[in-house]
């Protein structure tokens, strides 16, 4: 590694396109290369950043690569990240880990077995309003949490408004989108502030006029092993972003909204909010996540958000998917 870390990029969409620019920002010493088979993407990637870009994954792994970064669709992250383990390469995968949970113990099991480094990419972890709000729960600022209510919703034809939204993995069921996989974010979340969940009660449709195959709308009940209660909203349809986390103790409340750049905290011993104002640009929670994988790998530091914790929210999301299905509560293990 003395002339660097070789850091694969598998495919250069929107989310391999940011971590390519940010490794390439990170202060790491790294040399990076990307594989994508579509010849725009790849013409792309290396016009933009002169990179190397392989046709194929087996021919990057065969040049040899210290980690690899999985931004494909989610119907294809585990193979793709069980291939590069095999290969003796560290691994960070994109959100959800997979859109079922075939084959992620294998991967798990590669992985550790191996002692590398396997990471699952929820951003929001990294994100410094959410981090203030699981330090401030930790530290016990409103007692015991008796539950939670989170949202996220935008409109999806806008958000990435040069490409062709039908087209995308979100609106298409057979590479694993929809609005429950999609957000799993506020699923990972949930668990990261409360604990384990036990039990999951879900409705979710496509409701509205949007031209895909996948659910667009989706409330999801949970209930933790500590019996605090949760209720998550996620959404394709509101046609102005939100995202937006409200916690209710035994002694206040503390309330994150994205849009307002700020963290809340009612105190019932003061009777009084206190408002944490921080300004973050949204390419900071991405930039801390991948620096945090890189430190992990050179200084043999534990991840924060391990490929276990990915499999746990896959496993809550798809819990939540049946529930809406069959109509019933489903019980974890």
């Amino acid at each position: 590694m003395a002339q660097g870390l070789r850091v694969l990029v598998v495919g250069y969409g929107s989310i391999g396109s940011r971590h390519l620019r940010n490794l390439l920002s990170s202060g790491h010493l790294v040399r990076p290369s990307v594989v994508e088979p579509r010849k725009d993407m790849a013409e792309r990637a290396q016009r933009e950043y002169a990179v190397k870009v392989y046709e194929s994954l087996n021919s990057a792994l065969s040049d040899g690569q210290d980690a690899v970064l999985v931004c494909t669709p989610p119907v294809s992250h585990v193979d793709i990240a069980i291939e590069a383990a095999r290969s003796g390469a560290h691994v960070f995968v994109e959100k959800p880990l997979s859109d079922r949970l075939d084959g992620v113990q294998e991967l798990i099991r590669e992985v550790e077995t191996r002692h590398l480094v396997g990471m699952t990419a929820f951003n929001f972890r990294f994100h410094p309003h959410l981090r203030l709000v699981k330090s401030l729960l930790d530290e016990g600022a409103i007692g015991s949490v008796y539950c939670l209510r989170s949202e996220s919703g935008s409109y999806l034809p806008g958000w990435h408004p040069t490409e062709d939204y039908r087209m995308e993995y979100s609106a298409r069921r057979d590479l694993g989108g929809g609005i429950i996989l999609d957000a799993i974010h506020e699923i990972d979340m949930a668990r990261w502030l409360l604990g384990e969940v036990r039990e999951v009660c879900c409705y979710w449709d496509k409701i509205s006029d949007l031209e895909i195959e996948t659910e667009d709308l989706a409330a999801i009940l949970l209930r933790f092993a500590n019996r605090s209660i949760g209720e998550i909203h996620l959404d394709y349809v509101q046609r102005s972003y939100s995202r937006n986390c409200k916690l209710i103790g035994e002694a206040g409340t503390i309330t994150w909204d994205i849009t307002q750049s700020q963290v809340g905290i009612f105190s019932a011993f003061k009777g009084e909010w206190q408002t944490h104002k921080m300004a973050v640009e949204t390419n900071d929670m991405y930039v801390a996540e991948l620096k945090h994988f890189l430190d992990c790998i050179l200084h043999g530091l534990k991840p924060e958000v391990t490929l276990r914790d990915g499999e746990r929210a896959l496993a809550i999301a798809l819990a939540a998917k049946t529930s809406g299905v069959e109509k019933r509560t489903i019980i974890l293990e």
